[in-house]
């Protein structure tokens, strides 16, 4: 099946050069030139997966992708970012991307980081998400009501949204309270077996989803077994 991209850069050298690329690849290359199009135009079809430069007018990269976790998208996003910086970085996955890849960057790779981004997404949805469906659309999470519905954490009343991945990691933790969960293992559950990164990303993750539920003056249920992985102590 044809993988359908939908692509957002407003450098047209680079935006045609990306789509002459990707569709002698075999993709089906929807083109925006700016974040705002790019926007508008997901809606209209089914994309496998969106590419989206960072720094774009009207909206950024950044805006795109928080607007579609909003939405409750779950469609892989990867960034193209000139900026290489670990803080960068570290917001794009905050806001619920799958990768990134820094400018100037070889075709190679960036055919290598999209077809690693697809296999994970199509590994999620053939084998399901594993333990997680037995989980209702709302359930506690230490002292914090997560809603799946809704991408939410809510601890004493206040609150705060989740990106896609801290809510799969939050219905892993939920649905195995008490086991220690190796780091490869929390990988591969959270971002597939065909991961194409580090364990320092999932513990970035389980530090920001530590800080949405547990709230103020509340103990983490999420404990770290040094070394090994984390328990979800219920």
């Amino acid at each position: 099946m044809i993988a359908r991209i939908l692509l957002a850069e407003d450098d047209a050298n680079i935006r045609q050069g990306l789509v002459a690329t990707l569709e002698s690849e075999g993709y089906a290359v929807t083109a925006a030139t700016d974040g705002a199009q790019a926007l508008k135009l997901f809606p209209q079809e089914k994309f496998d997966l969106v590419l989206l430069d960072v720094m774009m007018p009207k909206a950024s990269g950044y805006d795109v992708c928080r607007e579609l976790r909003a939405r409750g998208a779950t469609v892989p996003v990867v960034f193209l970012t000139a900026k290489g910086e670990e803080v960068d970085k570290v917001v794009g996955l905050k806001l619920g991307a799958d990768d990134y890849v820094t400018k100037p960057f070889g075709v190679h790779e960036l055919l290598a980081r999209i077809e690693a981004v697809l296999r994970r997404s199509r590994s999620r949805a053939t084998a399901g998400q594993p333990a997680a469906q037995e989980l209702p659309p709302i359930f506690r999470l230490g002292g914090a009501e997560i809603d799946r519905r809704k991408f939410t954490a809510t601890v004493g009343g206040a609150s705060v949204a989740l990106t896609a991945r801290e809510l799969r990691l939050a219905e892993v933790f939920a649905a195995r309270p008490g086991e220690v969960l190796l780091r490869d293992t929390l990988l591969n559950l959270v971002w597939g077996v065909n991961y194409f990164g580090t364990t320092r990303t999932l513990d970035q993750h389980v530090a920001q989803l530590r800080k949405k539920i547990s709230g103020t003056g509340a103990a983490d249920p999420i404990a770290t077994v040094h070394g090994v992985g984390y328990r979800y102590d219920a």
